[in-house]
């Protein structure tokens, strides 16, 4: 979505509000332990895309609640935003966090292979009994 000043002010005044709306107005148990991470605001605000962040398993579940608490979040939304138009909310899994820790995770098991050390083509340099190289 494009962006400029503006609209990242008002994004981040939506993230403050919306956030409100989540932890305290909704009251469905299936949206319990997730995460706002991000909100993008259209540039005639019109749009809003909000960015939610909560465990794998969970996706499916959460996207069905937000989609069934839509309508009264975006009521909510805008009667404390206070903007001539309310914007349509479009709720999107943020997965940036389970990538992270994917990409942690492979880093950690790392092969042992790798600290084996290498010549300039890559290959093994082993030792023959005498202490000198095997080349």
């Amino acid at each position: 979505m494009k962006q400029n000043a503006n609209s990242r002010r008002m994004g981040e005044l939506a993230r403050e509000k919306l956030g409100y709306i989540l932890l305290f107005e909704v009251a469905d148990p299936a949206l319990e332990l997730i995460t706002l991470t991000g909100v993008e605001v259209s540039l005639d605000k019109s749009m809003l895309r909000a960015y939610i962040s909560c465990e794998t398993s969970r996706y499916e579940e959460v996207q069905e609640a937000l989609g069934r608490a839509k309508g009264r979040i975006r009521s909510l939304l805008g009667r404390s935003l206070g903007w001539r138009v309310t914007p349509d909310i479009v709720f999107v899994i943020d997965t940036t966090t389970d990538e992270a820790e994917r990409i942690a995770h492979a880093l950690e098991d790392v092969p042992p292979t790798l600290f084996v050390e290498k010549d300039e083509f890559g290959y093994p340099i082993t030792e023959d009994e005498d202490g000198t190289d095997g080349e």
